[in-house]
């Protein structure tokens, strides 16, 4: 097995005639958190959608241990075992709390892996266990986020990329979902994470990536990112 779940090799991306991103390049370890952090418009979810294939590359390549992704159409990339957890939750607003997760699940495809389920799903979001028989399009903000956290994990994923997963909640949901992020992270899974919460994101990651105007402007450790402060300033806005 390769040693990084996953590599991004100097790709570059497209909305038709706009370049937004510029031979942008990183590796995620196996079983570790990897955040991206910039601006907003700085090309961060441009960069999770182009991993999903919901944007195809013009120029480099993607590979999820080893194996080349780039290209693939977005239900392949799907079965090969990336999930996203998009910005804006994104659930199925009329289904209800069950239908949503069902319609996601996948088998699993790397054996060392623990198998996502419904009562498993169920026994780490005990609120959507309760709720599992309303629609969607009721449950809260918080609600909604664990919903759209457990929809991805039911495709059994080995890359887990999440799209702003705290964005909206209040401070206390923001804690839950910290833990939840934490938790997986524990069981092994590799996880790409984008949030303008910097606290949150320097309290979960390995390491960091910062974006600028779609191009790569830091790479590393959590601790380096904090040592670099003008850096981090002077693309963040923080310290």
């Amino acid at each position: 097995m390769a040693s990084e779940a996953l590599r991004v090799r100097n790709v570059d991306a497209f909305y038709g005639d706009s370049h937004v991103l510029h031979g942008v390049e990183f590796g995620l370890g196996t079983g570790a958190l990897l955040g991206l952090l910039g601006r907003n418009g700085a090309g961060k979810t441009t960069c999770m959608s182009t991993i999903m294939g919901f944007v195809r590359p013009r120029r480099g390549s993607i590979e999820l241990f080893g194996e080349a992704v780039a290209g693939l159409a977005p239900e392949l990339i799907a079965r090969k075992g990336i999930a996203l957890v998009p910005q804006g939750r994104r659930i199925f607003r009329s289904l209800s709390v069950r239908e949503n997760l069902i319609v996601a699940a996948q088998r699993r495809r790397r054996p060392s892996a623990a198998s996502w389920s419904l009562d498993r799903v169920f026994a780490v979001f005990p609120r959507l266990h309760e709720r599992q028989k309303q629609p969607a399009g009721l449950l809260s903000g918080g609600e909604q986020q664990m919903l759209a956290i457990g929809r991805a994990l039911m495709g059994n994923p080995s890359v887990l990329l999440m799209d702003e997963p705290s964005e909206g909640l209040a401070p206390q949901l923001v804690a839950d979902v910290g833990r939840t992020i934490a938790r997986l992270k524990s069981e092994g899974l590799s996880i790409v994470l984008v949030e303008q919460n910097i606290k949150l994101t320097f309290a979960l990651a390995d390491n960091v990536v910062i974006f600028n105007t779609g191009k790569v402007v830091f790479d590393g450790t959590v601790a380096h990112a904090q040592a670099a402060r003008e850096l981090v300033a002077q693309h963040l806005g923080i310290f």
